[in-house]
């Protein structure tokens, strides 16, 4: 495989690797947001969101548009909902092995 290619996805995943901007871009995939609203919706202080924005910019994972002065941010590539439902379905193939292995543990005894 390409080294280009492989470095793109190293530094595509770095830019996931904090729960924060995942949780941005879930929100993101269901619908643009501003700041104010991802504040509220996240539960969190505004220089948290805003430096986990940023890096999600940096990273061009999300698309910016001004609107008079609001900032609205949206997925920069629809893609990112599936790898996103993709993680989730990930995940829940293992907890449910692990519920299985707790199950079998449990039997046993």
């Amino acid at each position: 495989m390409d080294k280009s290619v492989q470095q793109f996805k190293a530094e595509f995943f770095k830019a996931l690797a904090h729960p924060m901007r995942i949780r941005i871009l879930e929100v993101l995939s269901q619908q643009d947001r501003n700041v104010n609203e991802l504040q509220s919706i996240l539960g969190s202080e505004g220089s948290a969101v805003s430096q986990q924005l940023a890096v999600l910019r940096s990273k061009n994972l999300v698309n910016t548009v001004k609107e008079g002065t609001t900032v609205v941010y949206s997925l920069r590539d629809p893609l990112i909902r599936d790898l996103l439902a993709v993680a989730r379905q990930i995940f829940d193939n293992h907890l449910v092995e692990s519920i299985t292995l707790l199950e079998d543990i449990r039997n046993q005894n």
